[in-house]
């Protein structure tokens, strides 16, 4: 045998509960992988159910079908040759853990329990799951009837082992465990483990790949070793998108990636691996004492270290001049990172997709109103359906099959039809429009117009002055009251009472339009109708309850209008849309009130602070974990000399009342997608009470 071993790792976009569709994911990357000549193939996070199934996690139909799909990638050859790791849960001594199982040549080899749940901001794994508690334990399952039968196994190791096939040792550990400050693949590597594999359901956040990457080189650096990394990709019905980015490291260098962003079902990434340069990596007689120390029972490990299971097979390749001649080890890669910009016009779009083909709607309906914040929306959506054109283009067979029956589908358009450009596609799928009132201007009419061309949405312009007249009258008609605005000397309930008539009309309005649009069309079935408040006037409350922020889906809920701003010079250039620039000078207002000769409503104003000083006031309390005070006194050598101590108590002040008296709105927030790692919803993210 050599010392060369060829690995696979992969992103698979698995649907919660979708058995069938994920089993025959799964048994495609499978294929994939021994096409590649790999010996070990990893998968995502509980890929045979699917990550994201939450309370159905508790239902017992969940693991039995997940141990039926197992049988059946067990009962044919799939596995024949080849080490795969696979995820699901399984009920041990009636405690449901979260697992990975090992499999290879037709036999389960091994359960791997995981240790350290994620359980905070997005995630909540103890809710369904129990953690293993006991590092280097390793009991006898008994596994199900309809398995010993296809195995001819009565019960297989459960617990925290190691893998030790005939030529190396293999460690695991499942996503939050490498965040952890004492991670599993420390003891493993020290114990022997010359690979570790991670299976992950990490979802994309904005920079975030950058500290996914910098752990997992961190994790081989020191110590040696090759580390795979697996990560689910697609949205899967929530506010999370999973990114994919697959990876291989070696010593401490990436020599493999899959893409971030993707429309592919399936990715499978390779690399091969050279074990005698792992071993070279730890001959320092430092590591030597480390690891000889830690297994003579001391650093908390059980005498002689952590327990193994043995696999009856070898990994490396076989020693053959012909082989190894065309055989070399995976060279070091640069790793790619999108920047910001490119990960907001890439994310939401991708999500957006996997939200429109799963809800089997038609498309998309954006009210656009003129500023910057439904712009982006759009410019989203744009996005989209270029990533869409791209697929039906470059993709690989099966994704250009896919994409384009699913376009077919939502575009109801015949066996035949291709687009020509991104604008034929949201010609079909897409409607936008304008709905003014008597306080609109005609600049903004004319952007939201121009950027709806641009775009190639099916667009009106209609005005919602007769609509609030009917119902300011009805109000008059029972009150024999009349209210005004506050420049036509209104008190200001009756000023915000009209503004908000106003935005909550378009919400009625914009779902009618919404439901009824393809029939005027001539096609059948509705639209998701988008929303577009950001994340930091959600954070502050600066909307109307049940207006434009009241939509089915909100691709920018989680972004901060200066990353909005700089994702729209962005696209300006990226995407050719000249007219970008216009919203990028347009000063932010809402424009519900009347314009008069000393008055122009103003958003910053209306707030009382700047939209930068409202993001800065996001990341404290909920990155930095301030309350009033701690706030107060980051902010002080910040913001000083351009505020005077005064100056910013009384935002600080003003900020945290607004917060906690809007917390109403928080709610009834529409289902956005998460980018920002201080997202207002607050019961997913962040729990206020």
């Amino acid at each position: 045998m050599s010392d060369l071993v060829t690995l696979a790792t992969c992103s698979l976009n698995q649907w919660a509960l979708d058995f069938d569709g994920n089993r025959d994911r799964i048994a495609a990357s499978i294929h994939q992988a021994k096409k590649l000549g790999c010996t070990v193939r990893l998968g995502p996070e509980l890929e045979i159910p699917g990550y994201g199934c939450y309370d159905h996690f508790l239902e017992q139909d969940t693991e039995l079908h997940s141990w039926q799909v197992l049988a059946e990638l067990l009962s044919s050859d799939l596995t024949d040759g080849i080490l795969c790791d696979v995820g699901m849960p399984v009920l041990h001594k009636s405690v449901l853990y979260n697992c990975r199982v090992a499999i290879a040549n037709r036999k389960i080899v091994f359960v791997r329990p995981k240790m350290w749940l994620a359980n905070d901001g997005n995630y909540r794994e103890m809710r369904w799951f129990t953690p293993w508690l006991r590092p280097f334990v390793v009991e006898e399952h008994a596994l199900p009837s309809y398995i010993r039968q296809v195995t001819g196994q009565e019960s297989v190791p459960f617990g925290d082992a190691l893998l030790a096939a005939r030529d190396t040792i293999l460690g695991v550990e499942l996503c939050e465990e490498l965040f952890m400050a004492a991670s599993p693949h420390i003891s493993a590597g020290l114990s022997g483990a010359e690979i570790i594999l991670n299976a992950s359901g990490s979802h994309h956040e904005l920079r975030k790949l950058h500290r996914r990457v910098e752990l997992i080189k961190e994790a081989t650096l020191k110590s040696g070793g090759a580390y795979l990394y697996a990560n689910q990709c697609g949205c899967d019905g929530d506010r999370l998108y999973y990114d994919g980015s697959a990876m291989i490291a070696v010593n401490g260098a990436i020599v493999a990636q899959g893409k971030q962003f993707s429309l592919d079902d399936v990715q499978v990434v390779s690399a091969t691996v050279d074990l005698a340069e792992v071993r070279a990596q730890r001959t320092g007689k430092s590591r030597g004492l480390l690891a000889a120390w830690m297994q003579a029972g001391n650093g908390g490990l059980s005498p002689g270290g952590p327990s193994v299971v043995h696999v009856d097979m070898a990994l490396c390749l076989e020693l053959s001049a012909g082989v190894l001649q065309n055989s070399r080890p995976s060279p070091a890669i640069s790793v790619h990172y999108h920047t910001p910009e490119e990960e907001i016009a890439l994310g939401p779009a991708c999500w957006l997709w996997d939200y429109v083909r799963r809800s089997r709607t038609q498309g998309f309906m954006l009210p656009l109103s003129g500023g910057i914040d439904s712009c982006a929306t759009a410019v989203i959506v744009h996005s989209m359906c270029r990533i869409v054109l791209d697929a039906c283009m470059h993709g690989n067979a099966d994704t250009k099959e896919r994409v384009l029956a699913d376009l077919r589908r939502i575009a109801d358009e015949h066996h035949e039809w291709f687009p020509a450009d991104p604008q034929a596609i949201a010609q079909r799928i897409f409607v936008t429009c304008f709905m003014g009132t008597t306080n609109s201007s005609q600049e903004t009419r004319a952007r939201a117009k121009n950027l709806a061309v641009a775009l190639g949405s099916y667009h009106y312009t209609f005005d919602i002055d007769s609509v609030t007249a009917s119902i300011l009258n009805l109000f008059s008609l029972v009150t024999k009251r009349t209210p005004h605005f506050r420049v036509h000397g209104g008190t200001p309930a009756e000023n915000l009472a009209l503004q908000n008539i106003q935005a909550r009309t378009r919400m009625v309005l914009a779902y009618l339009f919404a439901q009824l649009a393809p029939w005027v069309q001539g096609r059948s079935g509705g639209l998701l109708v988008l929303g577009s408040a950001n994340v930091d006037e959600s954070l502050r409350g600066y909307l109307t309850k049940y207006d434009n922020s009241a939509a089915d889906l909100n691709p920018i809920g989680g972004i901060s209008k200066t990353d909005l701003k700089r994702f729209i010079a962005y696209a300006r250039d990226a995407f050719h849309l000249l007219i970008l620039d216009e919203f990028l000078e347009a000063p932010p207002t809402a424009e519900l009130e009347p314009i008069t000769a000393d008055y122009v409503q103003s958003d910053e104003a209306d707030m009382g602070m700047t939209y930068d000083e409202l993001s800065m006031f996001g990341q404290l309390r909920k990155v930095g974990k301030c309350g009033p005070y701690s706030m107060f006194v980051k902010l002080l050598p910040m913001w000083t000399p351009r505020l005077s101590p005064i100056d910013i108590a009384a935002k600080v002040k003003h900020f945290f009342f607004e917060y906690a008296r809007n917390r109403h709105k928080m709610t009834t927030l529409t289902p956005s997608y998460h980018a920002e790692s201080y997202s207002p919803d607050d019961n997913r993210t962040y729990r206020f009470y």
